[in-house]
């Protein structure tokens, strides 16, 4: 099997971010394909949590879910800027542990 040329990486981001996160990644060439750049998706979705004691900062009501809106963005970048990529997500995200996912991808299109 050829070892993998790119990834999907997910990043689940407050939408006021949204450009700040833009900016960044095209800064690293993430989601440069072909003659394209800046390409990603987003979707709307609601993140849920019950923040624990030492969280910082500590948001929402203690033994209580809370709930606000964010985004799950989507973008590919080339399997050896993973790292780089990820660096540069973490400097722009206002989570205390962001929630950033890489998957291999085989192949980009079929």
């Amino acid at each position: 099997m050829e070892r993998f040329k790119y990834c999907k990486i997910e990043i689940f981001i407050p939408g006021t971010h949204l450009a700040q996160l833009q900016k960044t990644l095209r800064s690293v060439d993430a989601g440069h394909i072909g003659n394209y750049d800046s390409c990603l998706s987003y979707s709307r979705v609601i993140g849920c949590w019950r923040p624990l004691q030492g969280s910082s900062p500590y948001i929402g009501e203690e033994q209580s879910l809370s709930t606000e809106p964010e985004l799950k963005v989507e973008v590919t970048c080339r399997y050896e800027d993973i790292d780089r990529t990820v660096d540069a997500i973490k400097q722009v995200h206002p989570y205390e542990e962001p929630v950033i996912n890489v998957i291999p991808l085989y192949r980009t299109s079929f």
